[in-house]
């Protein structure tokens, strides 16, 4: 943005009278109808109405005059005489008077340097066409042959950055018998004294965030020179980012163009910036660059990038005049021209996807961090996945009698519950092959931002909700029970009896024992109505209980949130955030089972199977069972399909800037055989799940902070797209096997809720529904500058978010049910979010604020 100087208009000086007014003077103020006139000296003077006089005191330098006319200096005030007046009642007034204009007089030339207008346009300034612009490959070449650089530049002042590029450039003997550094400060800057940079060029981008923002991680600076007679580029790697001002707080690359003031139009500053401005405007780019560790590497990768950039600009899809269309359209176009479209779709994935299965492969070995962020991920998913197999596990076991989920219905029918669970997954199965041949992926384009965050949030509630009940089970079963509360029963009469309890000793009778308070865990254990077994108070079971769920939680999320901290340096505040998770469950795990040993918790249950992959008894159903069975399988293909598609398009949104291309039908297929599979041998079936799924790339991606009006927020600068992640932590997750009973069952089931919990706060960065429903409880003023808060008027936002809630509401009504059969409707209301969206929703807003609340930037 152009700065320039421009000249204030200043006032000429005036002078100002002043007179003592009687009717503004209290009583206290006056003796005898006297004014009296305060100063330094204690005594008050009284002075007479006759006596007082307007005064005409200067405003500046200027001469002024008494009131007999005579001219006097503005330097002597103290030197006036007022006749017919006592001198000693004015005294201190022209004292303070004289101080003043020696004060004015003293400042009154740095003033008018001190302040200045500055003068400022944002101009667009069309991308450099690298294809139809020979001059833009000649600069970066002219450039390289030069070697103007530095990497790693040990500065963070705006002032420090600026004079060591230029110096660099003055280290040419020729240039510096041209120019000098305080005639390219006066160049680069409106005024040496202010260091307002007069001339640069900033990337602009479009956020989920805060939509139009300044790419704030680089700034090309530009000034024209007089003296010189050849252009001089010079790019500054910062070893640390800098802030240079309100729309450059995080910057890391400063590039400086110096050129002549009479040049050719194609080699001007401004041609010249715009060529590495280009250059510098992808994202994925600078991320290259930021890991270069050499000057050679360095330019190399410059001069790639501009002879990809030659290529792709020339390619017809490119070209301004090419309608660029999503990849439903792309593939509905594809499946007019097809006369057979049953599994075009299917195909058209293999198709996209081949080509980069090696590199699937590759890099998750190759570049830099790459190792580091593999290994991180790959702990994250597999604590992320074995302990909630563990921990539903251990619901499923409570609630079932250690089967799954249509345990109640066979209850209900008489049925063998392996063979219904079996004949259910190859229903759903069959359903979901019949989604991927007939393209019904395609549906997902229905799929908006709002639907995809309410189910979202949905899953995070059932997360926590699971951790919630567990808490609540736990105190109800060792802390609210009868001999915690000092109650007893009679076998004779079957009646309660209320006994005293004190804190250092508490006996606590039956009709034949006394058991005494276990003063070691402060236990006490009381017979049950009818004998059997005996009821303990383990109170501190429950508080190590809270204790180490919570410390999970508190301790996943500290350091979680460590790169926003200013402890220890970069690289080690990132290695904390990618071992988050694990680190936390080790550490608590520690805790609970050694430093509270003494505190008996009791571990999962595990039931050793002779044989794993036992064939289910399908035979043993009835027919109208296995038609029962296509209802329930039906009704479970919906919830796969949806869940599998909102991960798959969370994991794809434009913000997470994933290159391959997704695989919608492919990845149903793929789904749809291994739960065929594990329905045969009765085990649990499996779908991309969410928060692990959005998690998992954001654990793989290197992310950027942006400030925005003093709000922080990250984005996706680059992400490691490899299976290598997902196989490895499921074949640890197969070798988990083999570490049943123990050593997994040291972890404290406490560990394994706080681990829910964990994944479901984490699960909310980024969700807009949670952002806008803060929104709610925020002063307005407070609010952070977010695309939608800009552009939609307050009332329509919190309307829409409303409208969500009300969606999230309905599906928490039929989900958490304790109805089974009321959970069978689930997946269908899950279907109807995606009718709602598009023929109820849109006649409560105008489309443009639609598309700014419920819209993917790109």
């Amino acid at each position: 943005m152009p700065l320039q100087r421009v000249k204030m208009k200043f006032r000429s000086p005036k002078r100002v009278r002043f007179a003592i007014d009687l009717d503004d003077m209290s009583d206290n103020e006056t003796s005898e109808g006297n004014p009296r006139c305060y100063h330094d000296d204690p005594e008050e003077v009284p002075v007479s109405p006759d006596q007082m006089q307007l005064l005409e005191v200067p405003n500046g330098n200027r001469p002024h005059r008494n009131h007999d006319g005579a001219g006097m200096s503005g330097n002597n005030t103290s030197r006036m005489r007022y006749e017919g007046q006592p001198k000693s009642i004015l005294k201190n007034r022209l004292e303070r008077e004289e101080k003043y204009s020696q004060r004015r007089r003293r400042h009154s030339s740095a003033d008018e340097d001190d302040l200045a207008l500055l003068h400022g346009r944002f101009e667009k300034v069309p991308l450099k066409d690298f294809h139809a612009e020979i001059r833009a490959f000649k600069d970066v070449e002219d450039f390289l042959s030069r070697t103007l650089l530095m990497l790693d530049l040990q500065k963070t002042g705006l002032t420090q950055i600026i004079d060591a590029m230029v110096k660099k450039i003055l280290e040419k003997k020729e240039v510096l018998a041209q120019t000098s550094l305080d005639e390219a400060r006066q160049a680069i800057f409106t005024q040496d004294s202010v260091h307002t940079l007069s001339k640069t060029i900033q990337g602009t981008m479009t956020s989920d965030e805060s939509g139009f923002d300044f790419d704030q991680n680089w700034i090309c600076v530009m000034c024209d020179i007089p003296t010189l007679t050849k252009r001089h580029v010079v790019i500054a790697r910062l070893h640390t980012p800098a802030n240079l001002g309100s729309t450059s707080q995080e910057v890391q690359f400063v590039i400086l163009v110096l050129a002549p003031v009479r040049e050719k139009s194609t080699k001007s500053s401004l041609e010249t910036a715009r060529t590495f401005a280009t250059l510098f405007l992808d994202m994925d780019f600078r991320h290259q660059l930021l890991m270069a560790e050499s000057e050679f590497e360095f330019k190399q990768l410059l001069h790639t990038r501009t002879k990809l950039l030659i290529e792709e600009q020339g390619l017809p899809e490119n070209r301004k005049s090419h309608l660029v269309l999503s990849a439903f359209e792309q593939e509905e176009m594809e499946a007019e021209k097809s006369r057979c479209p049953i599994g075009q779709g299917l195909v058209r994935d293999v198709k996209r996807r081949l080509p980069h299965y090696l590199s699937d492969y590759k890099d998750g070995i190759v570049g830099n961090k790459t190792l580091h962020k593999v290994t991180s991920t790959t702990f994250f998913l597999y604590f992320a996945c074995v302990l909630p197999n563990i921990a539903f596990g251990m619901l499923n076991d409570n609630n079932t009698a250690g089967v799954i989920v249509i345990f109640s219905i066979c209850e209900d029918f008489d049925l063998n519950f392996n063979a219904m669970f079996a004949c259910t997954g190859l229903w759903n199965a069959f359903f979901l092959f019949i989604y991927v041949f007939f393209n019904m992926s395609k549906l997902m384009k229905y799929s908006s931002r709002s639907t995809e965050e309410v189910f979202s949030l949905f899953i995070t509630f059932a997360f926590s909700a699971d951790a919630i009940k567990d808490t609540i089970k736990d105190f109800n079963k060792n802390y609210h029970t009868d001999s915690c509360q000092g109650v007893t029963h009679s076998n004779s009469s079957n009646q309660n009896a209320s006994l005293l309890t004190n804190t250092s000793l508490t006996t606590v009778s039956t009709v034949t024992t006394t058991s005494p308070v276990n003063l070691t865990n402060s236990s006490t254990v009381v017979a049950p109505p009818g004998g059997g077994m005996l009821e303990e108070c383990l109170r501190e079971n429950s508080i190590l209980f809270l204790l180490l769920m919570l410390g999970t939680v508190w301790l996943g999320i500290t350091l979680f949130n460590f790169t926003k901290t200013p402890f220890l340096n970069a690289g080690k505040r990132e290695i904390l955030a990618d071992y988050a998770l694990p680190v936390a469950v080790l550490i608590m795990t520690f805790f609970g089972s050694y430093v509270f040993r003494e505190v008996k918790m009791k571990p999962f249950k595990y039931k050793e199977r002779e044989k794993m992959f036992e064939l289910a008894p399908l035979h043993l159903l009835p027919p109208g069972a296995v038609f029962a069975a296509a209802g329930l399988g039906f009704s479970l293909s919906l919830l796969f399909f949806m869940d599998q598609n909102i991960s798959s398009a969370l994991v794809n949104a434009p913000s997470n800037k994933l290159k391959k291309g997704a695989a919608y039908h492919w990845d149903l297929f793929v789904v749809a055989v291994i739960n065929a599979f594990l329905s045969i041998f009765t085990m649990p079936w499996v779908h991309a799940a969410l928060p692990h799924s959005p998690l998992h790339v954001r654990a793989l991606a290197d992310l950027e902070d942006r400030v925005d009006q003093g709000h922080v927020h990250q984005i996706v600068v680059h992400v490691r797209e490899t299976r290598l992640t997902g196989i490895i932590s499921h074949v640890m997750i197969g070798l988990s096997m083999l570490m049943l009973p123990y050593p997994l069952a040291y972890i404290p089931r406490p560990v394994l809720d706080g681990l829910f919990i964990y994944v479901a706060i984490t699960a909310l960065y980024g969700n807009q529904l949670f952002d806008r429903i803060l929104l709610f409880f925020t002063e307005q003023s407070a609010y952070p500058p977010n695309h939608y808060i800009r552009r939609v008027p307050q009332r329509k936002v919190h309307l829409f978010t409303t409208l969500q809630l009300i969606q999230l509401l309905v599906l928490c009504v039929f989900g958490f049910s304790p109805i089974p059969y009321m959970k069978m409707v689930f997946p269908v209301l899950i279907m109807l979010l995606m009718p709602i969206r598009h023929k109820i929703i849109p006649h409560f807003f105008e489309p443009k604020y639609l598309k700014a609340l419920d819209g993917h930037a790109h």
